[in-house]
């Protein structure tokens, strides 16, 4: 999950031609409402017997990195299979979130196939990261946060200026719009901050979140260069804001 240490964000440009984002929210969503951490399937059980089939559902679909290190060949599947697996409700929904806000227009300016490969690869690199520095860990390692964080990374070199509104809870949750520059930054910071401070062994996968967007932002560098950043239109007010 992409731990945003309750900052929440709310988009404001809304992409028009951007098929895969959605198809990849959708197909996370359909994914996680069929397995047993959703509780909506009764085969499952109840009590011990879900959370046994939970533990069993994420050794098999996400990434145990004792297991891909001891059998990679076997195993070299599960950092693809767990970017579409996810552990709660709350871990669904705030990677989707982030995926919807900043998914589109960084597909839209990749192009449908490119964005598509650079989301699998860049997840599956940064999963692979995480892992290798976690390699004794018999934990299971599952969600998009890795693929989605490498979004974040792209968008911020793509659209800097692009503004989006934070809801913070130590300014009493008050809307404020920040550039993409100041919001994704913080993020990163927090995220290495708390990577410093984690246990051993996977739990929010912070080390991933800065793999992820250390890739999204070089690659998007790499591929566009200084001279083709792009510097968004204003942005039209979303309904709801010129409330009387």
């Amino acid at each position: 999950m992409i731990s945003n240490w309750g900052s929440a964000l709310v988009r404001t440009f809304r992409g028009t031609s951007a098929p895969m984002t959605y198809t990849l929210i959708g197909l996370c969503c359909l994914i996680f409402v069929l397995g047993p951490a959703s509780g909506f399937v009764p085969s499952y059980g109840t009590g011990d017997a879900l959370l046994v089939a939970q533990r069993a559902y994420f050794r098999r679909w996400g990434v145990v990195p004792a297991d891909l290190f001891a059998a990679p060949a076997r195993e070299a599947l599960t950092p693809v299979t767990a970017l579409f697996i996810h552990g709660s409700w709350i871990h669904l929904l705030g990677n989707m979130l982030f995926l919807y806000v900043f998914g589109a227009m960084t597909e839209e300016r990749l192009g449908r196939v490119e964005f598509t490969l650079f989301y699998v690869v860049c997840g599956y690199l940064a999963l692979l990261g995480y892992a290798a520095a976690n390699a004794d860990s018999e934990q299971s390692l599952v969600g998009a946060s890795g693929a989605i964080s490498a979004v974040l990374g792209a968008f911020l070199y793509l659209f800097p200026r692009a503004r989006v509104t934070s809801l913070l809870p130590f300014l009493f949750f008050l809307p404020l719009r920040f550039p993409a520059w100041v919001v994704l930054p913080f993020w990163a910071a927090l995220q290495w901050l708390a990577a410093g401070q984690a246990a051993q062994g996977p739990g929010v996968a912070y080390l991933a979140h800065l793999v992820g967007f250390t890739l999204g932002f070089g690659y998007a560098w790499v591929r566009f260069g200084r001279a083709t950043r792009v510097k968004p239109a204003p942005a039209q007010v979303p309904e709801g804001e010129n409330q009387p």
